[in-house]
């Protein structure tokens, strides 16, 4: 039997990034294992990255690094999801950023939520950005539910 087959001879399905399978059905960018990439990359929707980006990346939608990706630059983008490794800073101030039990970021992070996986290596300084509707939306309940009492 073939690597990768069933007994029927029918390709598996390669595991998903984390939780995110939805949002590796949403690709429309990729870049493939063994593609290098010099210089600045950018794309407007949801990109996932298995080879190689030495620049820095600007994307719109959301990234994900999978586990043969590298990116030795900075990154900006909505959501970050690295099970690969990113050497640089990373923005994602109004999104989530997560790194996989396989997952290596090296640099300082701006981000709204993070998820580091037992395993994952993360060596730089995080900054969590507030959502002030949300943080306004958890003061009015907590205010609310000391008059309920």
């Amino acid at each position: 039997m073939r690597k990768g087959s069933n007994m029927f001879g029918i390709k598996n399905k390669p595991a998903p990034i984390s939780n995110y399978e939805t949002e590796a059905q949403k690709v429309v960018t990729l870049i493939g294992e063994g593609a290098v990439c010099d210089g600045p990359f950018s794309a407007r929707d949801t990109t996932r990255i298995d080879g190689t980006i030495n620049g820095t990346v600007r994307i719109e939608g959301s990234l994900i690094i999978g586990q043969a990706g590298k990116i030795n630059g900075n990154v900006t983008a909505q959501n970050v999801f690295v099970a690969g490794e990113i050497i640089g800073n990373v923005d994602c101030a109004a999104g989530k950023l997560d790194i996989s039990d396989t997952g290596r970021l090296t640099g300082d992070i701006t981000c709204r939520s993070i998820v580091i996986d037992e395993n994952a290596v993360f060596s730089g300084k995080c900054t969590m950005t507030s959502d002030a509707p949300s943080a306004q939306t958890a003061k009015e309940r907590s205010v609310g539910s000391k008059d309920a009492e």
